[in-house]
């Protein structure tokens, strides 16, 4: 891919999402055991502001490795469906921070389950050329049946007859999330990563490492 600007008016940046799509891997299975970091990615906004952090966790331990931070004022409205164009270019300054480099990447936010396919993790994945998946905390678009109220449990998601993600309960009796692939992964080994980086709370660690740093500002 190559990279683009992010000062993009809204129809531009639909129809260049429109492009980038096509351009989205979702064949290609995750091999666990050739990842050793995995990151958890978010961004706050608070007053104008966003702060983004990429947190770096060891894989399986989950072990804290390296959170790094970047901020800038925000320069993109909010408009459903264009998340990346406000998120992603502090999110690759925050990046370019990083000690460590990242097996594959988890972020707080849609892949492919989005209307033009190109969430924020898939649009990301391209940007990063590595493995991303997308764990989005709401209900964003295709129709569903509730999971069973087990861990593990899950239930595709369509959207437009095709199967775009999975809703799955990460924890017992507790809502669940919404997982889709970014690029660079298969769904099924993304759904399986995702209940591998989870332990007593509903979100993954990655995600809730990053989410902590992003917000504390």
């Amino acid at each position: 891919m190559i990279p683009h600007s992010w000062n993009l008016d809204p129809q531009t940046a639909i129809e260049l999402q429109k492009k980038l799509a096509a351009q989205i891997i979702t064949s290609t299975p995750l091999d666990t055991a050739r990842i050793k970091l995995v990151a958890g990615v978010d961004v706050s906004v608070k007053n104008g502001i966003s702060r983004a952090a990429v947190a770096v966790l060891s894989f399986p331990e989950l072990s804290l490795v390296e959170v790094v931070t970047a901020q800038t004022p925000t320069p993109f409205p909010y408009i459903p469906g264009l998340l990346s164009f406000r998120e992603g270019e502090v999110i690759l300054d925050a990046h370019q921070k990083l000690q460590h480099q990242p097996d594959m990447y988890i972020f707080d936010g849609m892949g492919i389950m989005h209307p033009r396919r190109l969430g924020i993790a898939s649009h990301m994945g391209l940007w990063l050329n590595r493995p991303t998946i997308g764990c989005g905390k709401t209900h964003f678009v295709g129709s569903y049946a509730e999971p069973a109220p087990e861990r593990g449990a899950y239930e595709p998601v369509k959207y437009h007859g095709e199967i775009v993600g999975v809703v799955l309960r990460t924890k017992n009796h507790v809502k669940p999330v919404y997982i889709s692939v970014g690029h660079l992964a298969t769904l099924d080994t993304a759904r399986e990563l995702v209940l591998q980086c989870t332990t007593k709370y509903r979100l993954p660690e990655p995600i809730r490492a990053a989410h902590h740093a992003a917000g504390d500002f």
